[in-house]
């Protein structure tokens, strides 16, 4: 009997099982990514009343992703005048970890300029809801007010909160969905207030100014807050961006001995471990900066 045939045989099998079993697993873990991402995207998308499928912004990632990776492997080729293997994994990992989730972070952005809109234009808002009950009109009709000045997003928010109570949705349960759509700290106290008021029977114009007042104060506040953080916030991306700025200063001035970090396993370790401790200072000092009020 030829053992060593049998051998063969017996290992390419296990190596094909083995194979098998790292694609069924690397699968499942992708497909269940795939769904909580669309899921979450899907979300963001109807904060920001954007109709684009949310499976067409994981293309637009991916594709951002392939080529970020392309232009990093061609760029370092260019300019070191050298490729090898360690590099182009490394530097494609870099790009296209650093480009797929720009368009989920362009969502992001867009969610909180809509969002801080929103709080800028409440506080009017109220005033204008507070000056409608005084002369006479009923809170549905100085929700109407609101709903036809044609002040994006807020009168857009309180048409939808209309469209609903003109279909019999209750305004204790409008409120409720608007509060849970738009995610929004002040317009939640300002739901509860509202409600409050119309169970207890307390006077809602003097309500609905304070609360302008109080929300007056808070976008001050915030806008003085950013204002405060704005340097921390600069010192991250610089903190952020200085490695790999001093990476391919010193790969120009020395390349000999920069090629020794891709050429051997303790220099790709370094080289990994320097840009996981990079994100994690980014994150923390964003985390910081991110004062809530």
């Amino acid at each position: 009997m030829d053992y060593p045939l049998l051998a063969a045989l017996f290992a390419g099998l296990a190596a094909s099982m083995g194979l098998i079993v790292i694609i069924n697993a690397v699968s499942a873990v992708s497909g269940r990514y795939k769904e909580k991402y669309l899921q979450e995207t899907a979300v963001v998308m109807d904060d920001v009343l954007l109709s684009m499928p949310p499976s067409r912004v994981l293309d637009f990632s991916l594709i951002f992703a392939a080529a970020a990776a392309f232009a990093a492997v061609g760029g370092i080729g260019y300019y070191t005048g050298s490729l090898n293997w360690s590099k182009i994994i490394i530097f494609g990992l870099i790009g296209a970890v650093a480009a797929f989730p720009l368009p989920r972070l362009y969502l992001n952005f867009l969610r909180k300029q809509r969002l801080r809109k929103f709080n800028e234009q409440l506080e009017d808002a109220l005033l204008s809801m507070s000056s409608s009950l005084k002369a006479g009109f009923s809170i549905n009709q100085a929700l109407e007010v609101i709903a036809q000045e044609n002040r994006r997003p807020i009168s857009f928010e309180f048409n939808l909160l209309i469209q609903e109570l003109r279909l019999g949705v209750t305004l204790e349960k409008g409120l409720d969905n608007m509060s849970r759509r738009l995610d929004c700290p002040d317009f939640e106290l300002v739901a509860v207030s509202i409600l409050t008021a119309r169970q207890t029977g307390g006077e809602l114009t003097a309500t609905l100014e304070r609360l302008a007042g109080m929300i007056r104060e808070r976008v001050r506040i915030a806008a003085r807050i950013r204002a405060l953080t704005a340097q921390g916030r600069m010192q991250a991306a610089i903190i952020a961006i200085m490695p790999f700025a001093l990476l391919f200063a010193m790969m120009n001035i020395v390349p000999d001995m920069m090629n020794a970090f891709f050429s051997t396993v303790a220099g790709i370790l370094s080289l990994l471990a320097v840009v996981i401790l990079v994100v994690i200072g980014f994150l923390s000092i964003r985390k910081i900066t991110n004062i809530d009020i």
